[in-house]
């Protein structure tokens, strides 16, 4: 996978897509280790994606409490 910024829908297209072809027995032995491999990685960034989403929302719902 490449080092360039996915947005967070990218990511769970792709994950989707991927579990598709799982699902469909799409995937070959050989690409099946790879292609899981990837999903965990495009699982990791949209979990940091959404936590980051969090903070961000919290802080701003902490700043306007404070107003």
């Amino acid at each position: 996978m490449a080092t360039k910024k996915i947005s967070y829908k990218e990511a769970i297209t792709e994950i989707e897509d991927i579990l598709e072809k799982i699902e469909n027995d799409e995937l070959d032995v050989d690409e099946l280790s790879e292609k899981v491999k990837q999903v965990s990685a495009l699982i990791k960034i949209c979990k940091d994606k959404l936590q980051k989403t969090e903070e961000e929302v919290e802080k701003i719902l902490e700043e306007m409490e404070d107003k």
